[in-house]
C-alpha cells in the first residue's frame, strides 16, 4: 500500500513538457523531496557506488595533515557525503564535491600551526569563515560582483599558485612520490591520457569499453593503483573485509570538533582570511562551470527547464562548510561541483527522457550511490591501501588543470608576469603574502595603463601564446 501511494505521488508530480521539475517553494530554495519530486536513476546510482572510492581520497589527507585515525576520518567522509544531498533537495541541480584546487592552499595555511589542537582549530576557523563568506555573498547577491572586482592577473596567480603547491606537495622530499614513485608515475600517466589526451578523445566512441572508460572519471586511476602498487611492492595487497564501516562519532566530537576543543580564538579567524578569500576566488570558477554545463545540457533537452542560481548555490555550499566546520572539519572543504561526474551525468541527460527523466534525478542518484558505498566495508577495505597513490595522482592532475586554467585567466603579458610572481609567493610563503604581492604588483604595473596600451599588450600576447607553425 505504501509503495502504491508513493508511486502515485511520483506520477502526479511529473512535469509538463518544457517546465521545471516540481518542487515546494521556500524563498530562494526549491525543496525537492526524494522519491516524490525526484526519481531514481540506476545507472547513476551504480556509478556513484563505484566512484565512492574517489571520495575516500579525503582520508589520507586528514590522516597526514591532522594526524586523524582512519575511523574518525571516514566518519567525516560520511558526514560530508550526507550533506551533498542538500544541493539537490534545496533546488541546486548539480553534483557537489570538494574544492580540490584549493587543497594545497589550505595545507600551506595549516602548516603554520603544529599538528594537534592548534591545527584542528585553525581548520575549523578557516572552514566556518569560508562558509559564512559564501552565505553572505549568496544572500546579498554580491558573489558575481566580488569575482569581477579581482584583477585577472590575481585570479591567474592564485590558481597557478595552487597548482604549484599541489605538485610540490607530492614531490617534496619524503612526500608521497618518494614512497611509491612507480605507481604514481604509472597512474598519473594513464590519468593524463584518459582525461586530457586528444588521441583518447578521438577514440572514446570507438566501442562500448572506451565509452565506459571515458565516463568513469578518476576511477580507472584507483583500479590501476590496486594492480600496479602491490605488483611493484610499494603497497600491500588489499585485505578484503566483510560487513559495514565502523564510524567513530564520539571520538570525532570529543577530539576534533568545537564540542571537545572549544571555539578557535578570534586571531585564527583573522589569520585565515587571505587564504579564505583566495579559496573563494578559486571555487567561484566551479560555480561558473556548473552554470555552463547545465545551460549546455538544457539546450539539448527542451523538455525540462533547468534553473541554476549562483546565489542559491553559494548559500548551500556555504551552509555545508559551516556545518562541516562545526561537526567534522575537512581539508578538502565543501565545493559546488564535482566536475568530472557532473559532465558524465549531463552527457547522459542529453540522450533524452528515456535515458534520464530529470537532471535532478541523475544528480541525486549518483550521490545515493556514493553514500551507500561509504558504508560497505568490502569497498572501503579494497581501496584503503592505495588511497595515498590515488591522492598523489589526483593532485598532480589538479596541478596540470590549475596551470592550464590559470594561464587563460591572464589577458596580457604583464598579467602573466604578475601571476607568475604571485604564484611563486603563494606556493612558498602562503596566501597572505601572495595576495599582498599580487595587489602591489597590479597597482604599480597597471598604474598608468590606458585602453590603447592594453590593446597593444594583448596584440603582443597573442603571437607569443600561439603555436609555432614551422614546427
Amino acid at each position: 500500500m505504501l509503495y502504491i501511494e508513493l508511486y502515485f505521488w511520483v506520477y502526479i508530480l511529473k512535469r509538463n513538457y518544457g517546465e521545471e521539475q516540481p518542487y515546494i517553494p521556500a524563498g530562494p530554495f526549491k525543496i525537492r523531496i526524494p522519491f516524490v519530486h525526484v526519481g531514481f536513476e540506476k545507472v547513476d546510482f551504480m556509478q556513484g557506488l563505484l566512484l565512492c572510492a574517489v571520495c575516500l581520497g579525503m582520508i589520507p589527507i586528514l590522516q597526514e595533515y591532522l594526524g586523524m585515525p582512519f575511523e574518525v576520518a571516514i566518519t567525516i567522509v560520511v558526514i560530508n557525503g550526507l550533506l551533498y544531498f542538500l544541493h539537490i533537495i534545496l533546488g541546486d541541480p548539480i553534483i557537489p564535491g570538494w574544492i580540490t584546487p584549493a587543497i594545497p592552499i589550505v595545507i600551506l595555511y595549516l602548516n603554520q600551526f603544529d599538528v594537534g589542537v592548534d591545527r584542528v582549530q585553525a581548520l575549523i576557523a578557516f572552514q566556518i569563515s569560508l562558509g559564512m563568506l559564501a552565505i553572505i555573498l549568496g544572500v546579498t547577491g554580491l558573489g558575481q560582483k566580488v569575482a569581477s572586482i579581482v584583477p585577472n592577473a590575481m585570479k591567474s596567480g592564485i590558481i597557478i599558485g595552487a597548482g604549484i603547491a599541489a605538485v610540490n606537495s607530492v614531490l617534496v622530499d619524503g612526500g608521497r612520490f618518494d614512497q611509491a614513485p612507480i605507481s604514481i608515475i604509472t597512474c598519473t600517466g594513464v590519468g593524463f591520457y584518459l582525461l586530457f589526451s586528444s588521441h583518447f578523445k578521438s577514440q572514446r566512441n570507438l566501442n562500448r569499453f572506451t565509452k565506459i572508460l571515458a565516463d568513469l572519471g578518476s576511477l580507472p586511476i584507483v583500479v590501476l593503483a590496486l594492480i600496479v602498487g602491490p605488483l611493484v611492492g610499494e603497497v600491500p595487497w588489499p585485505k578484503i573485509e566483510w560487513g559495514f564501516t565502523t564510524l567513530a562519532f564520539e571520538e570525532l566530537f570529543n577530539n576534533w570538533t568545537i564540542f571537545g576543543l572549544g571555539m578557535p580564538p578570534l586571531e585564527m579567524f583573522v589569520m585565515g582570511l587571505p587564504a579564505v578569500i583566495s579559496t573563494y576566488i578559486i571555487l567561484f570558477g566551479d560555480v561558473i562551470q556548473a552554470k555552463c554545463l547545465l545551460e549546455d545540457a538544457g539546450k539539448k533537452r527542451p523538455d525540462e527547464y533547468i534553473d541554476f542560481d549562483a546565489n542559491r548555490s553559494n548559500m548551500i555550499f556555504g551552509a555545508r562548510n559551516v556545518l562541516m566546520g562545526i561537526f567534522g572539519p575537512t581539508i578538502t572543504l565543501c565545493g559546488p561541483l564535482a566536475a568530472a561526474m557532473q559532465v558524465v551525468v549531463c552527457e547522459r541527460f542529453k540522450l533524452g527522457p528515456k535515458t534520464m527523466g530529470s537532471i535532478n534525478s541523475g544528480a541525486i542518484s549518483y550521490r545515493y550511490g556514493t553514500a551507500v558505498g561509504y558504508f560497505l566495508l568490502p569497498i572501503v577495505s579494497l581501496v584503503k591501501p592505495v588511497l595515498g597513490i590515488a591522492l598523489a595522482a589526483t593532485l598532480l592532475i589538479q596541478g596540470f588543470v590549475s596551470f592550464r586554467v590559470g594561464v587563460t585567466k591572464s589577458r596580457t603579458v604583464n598579467d602573466l608576469g604578475i601571476a607568475g610572481v604571485m604564484a611563486a609567493v603563494i606556493a612558498i610563503k602562503g596566501a597572505a603574502w601572495g595576495l599582498a604581492a599580487g595587489a602591489i604588483l597590479c597597482f604599480f604595473v597597471n598604474l598608468s595603463r590606458s585602453k590603447e596600451h592594453e590593446s597593444e599588450i594583448a596584440a603582443e600576447l597573442e603571437p607569443s601564446m600561439a603555436p609555432d607553425a614551422s614546427k
